[in-house]
């Protein structure tokens, strides 16, 4: 048995081009280096959009650390006993975030020591997937919304995400016309509320942006709201999608069995990692429900190309966050791991994930 020998951390901030809201001006990347005992090396990392970066550091620095080394290096093997160890801290959120800072660079680390992508080492089944064009751009004058979705449509995009969630839904309905106008009937819109709304509002808000043809609606209630979000998939006719902030697989599967969501959204970090992502795409899996993992691209692109897909479940697509990319804030040491263009994610050469801080 391969062991851990060394778990280090370091916090990187990276200021984002156009900042996500007043507050919001920056991601906090948790940066993480693990050495096996056999020498082998990996770099992976937790993330978090402001809040909680310094938290995370901590985590990993005094309680991670110490309770990883000497275990199995094998990420498969380590995840569940050291979330169970953390678990008196919560069982998700600072403590999964965290802990993908370990898994990620042990999944690095298994796939540099066999000089493969991380990709292949898990079993690539496609070589591209589609992504969509995203935006953190609920604060974003008309004017300016039109003009990102017409960059979007110019580079390729078939599918483009915005926000939704004004206080008036007649403003709401006003931009999601001016940005239907742009994308023509044939190129899908989603739309996204980030947990504005409660069930009236939700059902209401629906009732008028359903005659833009959303794809689906995203987040629309608070995200721990199983039974809201149960009886607003009985009164609404567009799919409902949610799981950016879900971190369990348990909570995947209530969602799933109660019939609340009909597509589910992963963040590969704020789930644990690599290990318990695969475990919750199996779930979808087993529920019949589309997957698309959450943000993140150079990492869930790649992720996006090994998962199944459940009979009668539409493909993974990878989301693009115009100007939120690590590749794109310069953040990367080596060229990015992926690819996107012409609206569709590929892999670039690269060995392990292929994502390093500077």
């Amino acid at each position: 048995m391969t062991t851990i020998a060394s778990l280090d951390a370091r916090l990187v901030r990276v200021p984002l081009t156009r900042p996500w809201a007043a507050d919001v001006t920056s991601v906090g990347v948790i940066a993480t280096h693990v050495v096996r005992a056999d020498g082998a090396e990996g770099w992976g990392f937790s993330w978090t959009p402001q809040i909680g970066a310094e938290a995370v550091l901590a985590l990993l620095q005094h309680d991670i650390a110490p309770a990883a080394i000497g275990r199995d290096a094998d990420a498969a093997t380590t995840w569940q006993p050291l979330w169970q160890h953390l678990h008196e801290a919560g069982g998700g959120g600072i403590t999964t975030i965290a802990l993908a800072g370990l898994d990620l660079a042990l999944w690095d680390a298994a796939a540099r020591a066999r000089d493969l992508p991380v990709s292949e080492l898990i079993g690539r089944r496609r070589a591209s997937v589609r992504a969509y064009g995203s935006g953190v751009n609920l604060h974003y004058p008309i004017e300016d919304l039109v003009a990102q979705v017409e960059r979007w449509a110019a580079a390729g995009f078939g599918a483009v995400k915005i926000k939704v969630g004004k206080p008036d839904v007649r403003e709401d309905a006003e931009r999601l016309a001016a940005v239907r106008d742009v994308l023509g009937p044939d190129r899908a819109l989603m739309i996204d509320a980030n947990q504005r709304w409660d069930l009236d509002r939700a059902t209401a808000a629906m009732e008028v942006l359903e005659a833009f043809g959303p794809a689906w609606i995203e987040e629309p209630l608070r995200a721990d709201d199983l039974t809201g979000h149960t009886e607003l998939a009985r009164r609404i006719a567009t799919p409902i999608a949610v799981g950016e902030n879900l971190h369990t697989a348990y909570r995947f599967a209530e969602f799933l069995r109660a019939g609340a969501a009909h597509i589910v959204q992963p963040n590969i970090v704020r789930v644990g990692g690599i290990t318990p992502f695969l475990r919750i795409a199996e779930v979808a899996a087993e529920h019949g429900a589309t997957l698309h993992p959450h943000l993140l691209p150079e990492l869930s692109g790649q992720l996006a190309l090994t998962l199944p897909v459940a009979p009668g479940a539409a493909a993974p697509m990878a989301e693009d966050v115009e100007d939120a990319g690590f590749g794109a804030l310069g953040a990367l040491a080596d060229p990015s791991p992926v690819t996107i263009a012409d609206g569709t994610l590929t892999e670039a050469p690269h060995v392990g994930l292929g994502i390093r801080f500077s």
